[in-house]
């Protein structure tokens, strides 16, 4: 899977999207979560085609097996999978589920940090997730990316200012 990672990653930022995710599921499905590369722009279903397209065509002669391709944007609740990621979300709040039970849970809700120590390319690379406790205080959850299941941001909905 690493290097059709690598073949999509590099085929995407080609056409100006860079990766977000790749998840294989049941009957063949290939999905791929996309993004721009300038993170301004949200991904349309016109950025979602001309990916679908090349893909189709790119991937079968890099040996690439998959039987449908789903191209998306990341939506709402969007992973947060690099240590660059969690740098960039820093300040959102974000559902963070563990590998293994740290104090007896695995998951854990609260706002994400950044990068709290070490090297953001290394894999010992600390992340830190802020904690508000019952009783109003809050705590620094600290954690490795080899520690972690999956993050995905919570979503942030804003009707304000839409009329009824």
């Amino acid at each position: 899977m690493a290097n059709e990672q690598v073949l999509i990653a590099d085929a995407l930022k080609s056409l100006g999207y860079l990766l977000v995710d790749i998840e294989r599921e049941g009957r063949g499905l290939l999905r791929v979560t996309i993004e721009n590369i300038d993170f301004e722009r949200p991904i349309d279903i016109t950025d979602c085609e001309k990916v679908s397209r090349h893909l189709n065509y790119s991937l079968p002669v890099d040996n690439v097996n998959y039987e449908r391709l789903e191209v998306s944007s990341p939506g709402l609740d969007r992973p947060v999978k690099t240590v660059a990621d969690h740098i960039r979300f820093a300040g959102l709040e974000a559902n963070v589920k563990l590998r293994v039970a740290h104090a007896g849970r695995k998951n854990y809700v609260g706002v994400l940090q950044g990068l709290i120590s070490g090297d953001a390319d290394s894999i010992d690379a600390k992340l830190g997730l802020l904690l508000k406790n019952a009783d109003g205080s809050e705590a620094m959850f600290e954690f490795t990316l080899a520690e972690v299941d999956k993050t995905r941001l919570v979503p942030v909905v804003d009707f304000k200012g839409r009329k009824s």
